[in-house]
């Protein structure tokens, strides 16, 4: 009587949707009405052995664990990874059985990293779910992926299309800074084909070592891609690394990306002038773009609203405006808006307050730009997802 009692509570928000949850509902109830440990894995190894854990049927998921505990939790983009109360993440134990579940329900194109805790201090991967979106600064660790059904992998932020031909990129350059009082690295990435005799466009992307990773941002197989399928003309890309060249562990972007003025007159004056001197470069403002996540989407707008003669083109990704909110001070009543501006945000806690509240200011100041939401968290996922949109606004093929 009470696995039924807790089956007719938990499937209620999923009756009278006009959509036909029932092979979701079946799979749960089993799971209650489980009479035997035999019975018990039988219905387990079907559910991993198919590739059904989570289980997700339309806009509804049952995260499962199984294993002794205490207590188990899900804690991901869904719940700000703890920060965010709202949403319960706490899992319950189906009687007379070491099995735990989490139902909810998210939008059918969500994606979203998560990862289980157990006892409140053991972190682990969903053992079960294949799917992986490596996170963090610095490469950081890999988190278990919830891939809802409408949500698709682009194969062109994914992987090298047949038949692209690949650039070159020269990575960890090293270069003295005066401005700053110490060293910087940087990588770069020509395209296949680069002619000395030709002007490209040029893209300065803030948190570069993370954009260039192929776990992460990727954005050197998605540059090659869309070169190849001429949705973009060809372009430059310059990747600044925040991390200190001997001591990759201290990542210096908290301080680099926050609105510094110290930072800037580095790159205008020391980084830019070098990159123009080596390789054939447009100084035309709306041939060259600023571009980053978080405290580098802060960068950004803080670098082209500042010195819109440089940058006219800002890719804005997940920004942390509310790092320094005079950033929509500065962004208002601008004398010289930058020519373009793609503005992204997640959704599912990603500070996407700020965000819109800067899409009113450009609203109102009658800036070119495009804005995009997704039903995704602050993750890498969301911004390589975007990558390809921004760069083709930016630099389209003629």
């Amino acid at each position: 009587m009470r696995a039924l009692v807790v089956w007719c509570i938990c499937l209620c928000p999923f009756a009278g949707l006009g959509q036909d949850y029932s092979s979701f509902a079946n799979t749960i109830q089993d799971l209650y009405q489980v009479n035997t440990p035999e019975e018990l894995n039988t219905l387990w190894n079907d559910l991993v052995e198919s590739e059904a854990i989570p289980l997700v049927h339309e806009d509804s998921v049952a995260f499962l664990y199984r294993g002794e505990a205490k207590s188990v939790e899900w804690m991901g983009d869904f719940n700000g990874w703890g920060y965010s109360k709202d949403f319960n993440n706490n899992g319950t134990r189906i009687p007379n059985t070491d099995v735990w579940i989490l139902k909810t329900s998210f939008p059918k194109d969500a994606r979203l990293d998560y990862k289980i805790l157990i006892d409140n201090e053991n972190w682990i991967l969903d053992p079960h779910n294949v799917d992986h979106q490596w996170s963090g600064v610095g490469g950081g660790s890999p988190n278990s992926e919830l891939r809802m059904p409408l949500w698709k992998e682009d194969p062109i932020t994914s992987k090298l299309v047949a038949g692209a031909e690949t650039g070159k990129v020269e990575k960890d350059i090293l270069m003295n800074s005066k401005v700053m009082g110490y060293q910087i690295t940087y990588s770069i990435y020509i395209p296949h084909n680069y002619k000395p005799n030709h002007t490209y466009p040029v893209v300065y992307i803030m948190d570069g070592y993370e954009y260039i990773h192929d776990r992460l941002g990727n954005m050197i197989t998605i540059l090659d891609n869309l070169i190849h399928l001429k949705k973009i003309a060809p372009v430059v890309a310059v990747f600044i690394d925040h991390r200190e060249p001997v001591n990759r562990s201290n990542n210096r972007r908290m301080v680099e990306l926050a609105m510094n003025e110290r930072y800037l007159e580095f790159l205008t004056s020391e980084l830019m002038p070098v990159i123009e001197r080596n390789y054939r470069v447009s100084k035309d403002p709306v041939q060259r773009a600023i571009m980053g996540t978080s405290m580098g989407g802060l960068s950004a707008a803080y670098f082209a609203f500042s010195k819109p003669e440089i940058f006219g083109l800002a890719g804005i990704q997940s920004p942390a405006f509310w790092f320094k909110p005079e950033i929509y001070t500065l962004c208002d009543n601008p004398d010289k808006p930058p020519v373009k501006i793609f503005m992204t945000t997640g959704m599912i806690n990603d500070r996407s307050e700020g965000a819109f509240k800067m899409k009113s200011l450009l609203d109102k100041n009658t800036c070119n730009y495009q804005f995009r939401q997704v039903n995704q968290g602050h993750s890498w996922g969301n911004w390589r997802d975007l990558i390809d949109d921004v760069l083709i606004y930016f630099f389209p093929a003629n």
